[in-house]
């Protein structure tokens, strides 16, 4: 049997990362007979329309996972990232979604992810090397 060549691939196009992406929706899809997967953005741009803000994730099956939850350094500590993660939750309710899934590193945000009442559900330690991820939930209210 002859097996086809395997490239690694250090800068993918965004066609084939798309590809991917797209085959595993598909697959999720037939796997679990849920077909309500669906895209959650908001963008904050400033006077010049640049970003300064912003989150990205998506919801599927009753969850919500924010993938990114960004602010601009000049932005923080003036409540634009509590006002992204609500409104994703608040989005994710409206979308019957029952909790919200993300990750983040030790030196990014989870002491901000807790005081919005996330709980840590998963540790990797030194990824990477002396330094941890994390995988929090919120669990929402029943749906609507």
């Amino acid at each position: 049997m002859h097996q086809q060549p395997l490239v690694i691939d250090e800068n993918p196009t965004r066609a084939d990362v798309e590809a991917l992406s797209d085959l595993i929706t598909e697959f999720n899809f037939e796997a679990t007979d849920l077909r309500d997967g669906r895209l959650l953005a908001s963008l904050v741009r400033n006077g010049e329309g640049e970003l300064v803000a912003g989150m990205y994730g998506w919801t599927w099956g009753g969850c919500c996972e924010i993938e990114y939850l960004w602010v601009h350094e000049d932005q923080r500590k003036q409540g634009l990232g509590a006002r992204l993660l609500e409104a994703a939750e608040q989005e994710a309710a409206d979308r019957h979604c029952r909790q919200v899934v993300l990750s983040t590193h030790s030196f990014q945000a989870p002491g901000f992810y807790r005081r919005f009442g996330y709980e840590v559900v998963g540790e990797i330690e030194d990824y990477p090397v002396g330094h941890s991820k994390y995988f929090l939930r919120k669990k929402l209210g029943p749906p609507r």
